[in-house]
């Protein structure tokens, strides 16, 4: 059979396809590996911090460091522990808990069933959420009347809501003040329903927001047109536009669902929900290498599983267009965006000036125990913290610092995202097993490494961050190279360059840009997370999440000690989407660029 140029063809989707399984057998093994040396990258003696979890109150004498690891087997080495654990394995075995004494598989399984529950709760949300995000442009692109681009400002403003604050403010109202949800422990469906509101709302906001940005270029294409043309229902469109914009958007699903299994800790910890994110990253905190490697085994399996079926599933999508080359290309069209958009990012801007000047007039370290929790006043806009130190102050000193390392963690991302996503010879099934490694647990193996600072966090980002956006370049770049102009060009004799450069390119880089401003706010959160756990930004540092996280606590008592640094972390979300959606967008290639009143567009 004949392969269109620039199509797949069947042989070398096999060869993808083993090549990927070898991609993911080889990261899963390094990863397993590296778990199996963080007591010893930590510099400290893994003995010792069994023993004080075991009993925090038991001298640790040599004699009794001794009898830890003759009875552990320290003394053979990390490699040979992971050798004796894999061969147990292999019998059904995942070993005994270093610090508990009680076998392992039990434990990780009843923390996997409570999270794959939470998972389908969180997930039915997300999809919920990332419907009411898009239900705009699915409406008017529908019935032909999209005459301007969303903005994005409401998907960026969700994002941007730090899940733990949403799950602590969620258990007080719904659970603690009207009654109407529990608040803490896992007992029934109606424990699942506050815990899958936190996780899935600013999912949903991601999903629907990358939807929203894709939708136009499908109602632009011609078959959209001719059925409005020939009368076909509104929801029949949408329904086969969702079906053309959704493989471009799977990709993102599956960094968001291990995001729910193995990054929940924080909210798992305010529902006082045994998950599988808290046990893994206990375990960490605990050197319990057993309980560590199986829960990360665990991970690694959910995720190359949930990897193939969204593939499987972006294939089907797609059809046999994908194989045989024949796949139109998605183009955004050069939509305006309205004025009250450009007038909220000025609003956004405006209001972040006068924070971030206001605040830096003054001292962000002066402490006054006798101002303590005080509300918004004249004398302290924002109010204070409970050391009594004013939150202006510390969220205008604080604002260039999350700022600047917020970016460079989203610029080295989505860079390093974009080249192994341009080569997928090399990152097939790398992709999908560093999706699984929750942001916490890198953190740990970074930080044992390089020591807690800002630095060290940023890094831990940067290594589990990149992986959204190759998935996301591996997939747009599939579709596009199996699309008709790029088989044209090949066979007009376009090398490879050329058509990387004027045709993969100007089609990749735009979603891009946007994935990267809606996950601006996570990055911020990542961090103020690892701050909060010691590994990152150290106090009194006042940085926007560090400020989130070691006020939360505070949030039923004196609300304005969160509500002030989040609602900057927001302005600065909506300032970034609404102000990246607002610069020219190049024309299609092939399609004449649209003149308005004496000018092009």
């Amino acid at each position: 059979m004949a392969v269109t140029p620039g199509a797949p063809g069947r042989a070398p989707y096999r060869r993808v396809v083993w090549r990927a399984g070898a991609g993911r057998l080889a990261a899963g093994a390094a990863l397993l590996v590296t778990v199996a040396l963080l007591p010893w990258l930590s510099r400290t003696d893994p003995a010792l911090t069994v023993l004080r979890t075991r009993s925090a109150e038991q001298d640790p004498t040599p004699e009794a460091l001794a009898a830890v690891r003759e009875q552990l087997g320290l003394d053979d080495g990390p490699l040979a522990l992971l050798g004796r654990w894999l061969g147990g394995l292999a019998r059904g075995d995942a070993g005994t808990s270093w610090v508990s004494g009680e076998p392992v598989l039990p434990d990780v399984a009843a923390a996997f069933g409570i999270s794959a529950t939470l998972v389908l709760g969180a997930l039915l949300v997300t999809a919920l959420v990332a419907g009411a995000v898009c239900a705009r442009t699915l409406l008017l692109g529908s019935r032909r009347k999209l005459r301007y681009g969303g903005a994005g400002g409401v998907a960026a403003l969700l994002a941007a809501l730090p899940k733990f604050l949403l799950a602590s403010t969620l258990a007080t109202v719904f659970g603690v003040g009207l009654g109407w949800l529990p608040s803490s422990g896992w007992d029934g469906p109606a424990s699942m329903v506050l815990p899958a509101l936190a996780l899935g709302v600013p999912s949903g906001a991601m999903i629907g927001g990358l939807l929203e940005q894709a939708l136009p270029a499908a109602f632009n294409e011609p078959w959209a047109r001719t059925w409005h043309a020939a009368g076909f229902p509104p929801g029949h469109t949408a329904r086969h536009a969702l079906r053309r914009t959704l493989p471009g958007v799977l990709p993102q699903l599956l960094p968001t669902l291990v995001a729910l299994v193995g990054g929940a800790v924080a909210v798992e910890k305010i529902f006082n929900i045994p998950g599988l994110g808290r046990l893994v990253l206990d375990a960490a905190v605990a050197q319990d290498l057993p309980l560590l490697q199986a829960g990360t085994l665990t991970l690694i399996l959910l995720g190359t599983g949930a990897g193939l079926a969204l593939g499987g599933l972006r294939r089907a999508l797609l059809g046999p267009a994908l194989r045989d080359g024949a796949l139109p290309a998605l183009h955004r069209p050069p939509l305006p965006v309205r004025r009250r958009v450009r007038y909220a990012a000025g609003a956004c801007a405006l209001v972040l000036v006068v924070l971030v000047t206001a605040g830096a007039l003054r001292d962000p370290l002066h402490v006054d125990t006798a101002a303590r929790l005080l509300p918004p006043s004249a004398a302290h806009p924002l109010g204070t913290d409970a050391l009594g130190r004013d939150l202006l102050a510390r969220v205008g000193h604080g604002a260039l610092r999350t700022a600047l390392v917020a970016l460079a963690v989203t610029a080295v991302s989505a860079l390093a995202g974009v080249l192994l996503g341009l080569a997928p010879r090399v990152s097939a099934g790398l992709t999908d097993v560093v999706a699984t490694l929750p942001a916490v647990l890198a953190g740990l193996l970074v930080t044992a490494v390089t020591g807690p600072s800002v630095y060290g966090a940023a890094l831990a980002v940067c290594v589990v961050g990149w992986s959204p956006y190759a998935a996301q370049t591996a997939a747009l770049l599939e579709q596009e190279r199996a699309s008709g102009h790029v088989a044209a060009a090949t066979a007009l004799g376009a090398g490879r360059r050329q058509v990387l450069r004027r045709h993969l390119l100007p089609a990749l880089l735009p979603p891009l840009l946007r994935n990267a401003l809606l996950r601006l706010p996570t990055a911020v959160l990542v961090l103020a997370s690892l701050g909060f756990l010691g590994l990152g930004e150290q106090p009194p540092a006042p940085e926007w999440g560090r400020l989130l996280s070691e006020n939360q606590p505070y949030a039923e008592l004196a609300p304005w000690t969160v509500l002030g640094p989040a609602a900057a972390l927001a302005l600065l979300a909506v300032l970034a989407v609404t102000a990246g959606g607002e610069g020219p967008r190049r024309a299609a290639p092939g399609q004449p660029r649209r003149v308005t009143k004496g000018r092009r567009a």
